[in-house]
């Protein structure tokens, strides 16, 4: 049996066979979704599951903190129109 953990000191270009331009390319335009966590966050969220739903849950509250601007008493704006 030949062993396969053995590496040459040189290899020739012809040794590596015929390379396919753009092989990876389309799968390198779709991106990828691999996101490392700390080891630390990955025992707090231990399934790709409970990463989104604490994701999700953030969004939510970033949406709705946004989505309510401060209302001012319009008292301010009175004030300024009745100085004139």
């Amino acid at each position: 049996m030949k062993k396969t953990d053995d590496m040459r000191a040189e290899y020739k270009r012809e040794d590596l066979g015929k390379g396919v331009r753009g092989k990876h390319y389309a799968a390198f335009q779709k991106g990828s979704n691999l996101v490392l966590l700390k080891p630390e966050l990955a025992k707090i969220f231990p399934t790709n599951e409970a990463v989104n739903a604490a994701l999700e849950s953030l969004v939510d509250v970033a949406r709705s903190a946004v989505a309510k601007p401060k209302r001012t008493s319009g008292g301010q704006a009175k004030r300024v129109a009745g100085a004139r």
